[in-house]
């Protein structure tokens, strides 16, 4: 069986949280393969050096565009496709969007997001039609589609109306080698180098309107004397225009003093933050899985998040839960996890994270690979 893992929807410069999550599954697929199994990666020369020494198992199919390219490379999956996959002897295609042409290989969809129709603001007029029209088309052709939660499962079901003995649930983890406790101290001295001179609560999350960094700087105002004392931090990067409209709202708000935006860290620094956080807080109003939620969880850090979609399914009742429209709401779940129920939380949320590993992760998609090969083979 050999299964090729398109991965040209990475922008080499700018990689997305896929990139993270395929870097985690593919080493830990590649150690599951047995005799006569092999990935093949879907890469471009600029994108191949973000893939590398997974092993003899892994190997690689080249394309001349990667997502720095992005009208070019989604040319390039329809019409290549059909012609370099057949060369390659691919049994299976894990992909996103399904080629218009699928010759002779099981497709896999992988869904990560339904945001071209839950959240279709965080999306280009192009990308998003685009999404809207194959999204639908690429389930209809599908062999398997494997979805990250149940809150996923039920937006496909509404949006794409696909066959449900298609879809496979299988959760997306935490890594826990490096999202783990440590001491607070040390943690928030290393941090003070990102200009944190308080206690905080922590946002971690690009910066988009759907994931309600408004009505996170409005619950933090009505919070007032609750969180005195404290800074509120984002960890990540987001457009200027949008980064500006958050700091006018918070000096409109009083708050402005509290306020820092640190932007996008390097990974390695990401733990520190969780480990010097007083709680992360994730008030989105739509996510499909959140794993913020669980990369705080593992490092013993409080989470406060949205009573909706797929977050507190993910959240297991190790988080407080909050209406993302009330800023009240939020406001009150912050104060608690700040202080009487912060060794609950904390307690609980290690438990629920250490429910969520990369090998599960990946034996389940393999899994999959294997079931839709097989079915391929049986029905000749």
């Amino acid at each position: 069986m050999r299964v090729a893992i398109n991965l040209l929807t990475e922008n080499p410069g700018n990689p997305s949280g896929a990139h993270w999550f395929w870097t985690r599954v593919i080493p830990e697929m590649a150690n599951r393969l047995d005799s006569g199994e092999q990935l093949c990666l879907v890469v471009s020369p600029k994108s191949r050096p973000m893939y590398e020494d997974y092993g003899p198992a892994v190997s690689y199919v080249t394309y001349p565009w990667s997502n720095e390219r992005r009208k070019l490379r989604t040319l390039s999956e329809h019409v290549y496709s059909p012609l370099r996959l057949p060369l390659a002897g691919i049994d299976v295609l894990n992909t996103l969007i399904a080629p218009l042409v699928n010759v002779s290989w099981s497709t896999v969809i992988h869904m990560k997001t339904m945001h071209a129709f839950t959240a279709p603001e965080s999306l280009g007029f192009l990308n998003r039609t685009y999404r809207r029209l194959n999204y639908p088309r690429s389930a209809r052709v599908a062999d398997a589609v494997i979805i990250n939660s149940e809150s996923m499962r039920a937006e496909v079901d509404k949006y794409l109306q696909v066959d449900p003995a298609k879809l496979r649930l299988i959760y997306e983890a935490v890594d826990h080698d490096r999202f783990q406790p440590g001491d607070a101290t040390t943690a928030r001295g290393k941090v003070a180098a990102y200009g944190i001179t308080k206690p905080f609560a922590l946002f971690v999350s690009s910066l988009w309107p759907y994931k309600n960094c408004e009505g996170l700087l409005r619950a933090w105002a009505v919070a007032g004397e609750r969180v005195s004392g404290r800074q509120l931090v984002f960890v990540g990067g987001g457009a200027e225009d949008y980064l500006a409209s958050l700091r006018s709202l918070a000096v409109e708000l009083g708050i402005g003093s509290d306020i820092l935006f640190v932007g996008q860290v390097p990974n390695p620094d990401l733990p520190i933050f969780y480990q010097a956080a007083d709680a992360l807080v994730y008030p989105s109003f739509n996510e499909t899985f959140g794993l913020p939620i669980l990369e705080a969880m593992a490092c013993g850090c409080p989470v406060v998040t949205s009573n909706t979609s797929a977050m507190p399914e993910i959240a297991g009742g190790a988080a407080m839960l909050a209406d993302p429209y009330d800023p009240a709401s939020i406001a009150a779940s912050i104060a608690a996890a700040i202080e009487p129920e912060r060794d609950r939380l904390r307690d609980a949320g290690l438990r629920r994270a250490a429910q969520f590993t990369w090998g599960a992760t990946a034996a389940q998609t393999l899994d999959v690979y294997r079931e839709v090969a097989e079915r391929r083979r049986s029905h000749g």
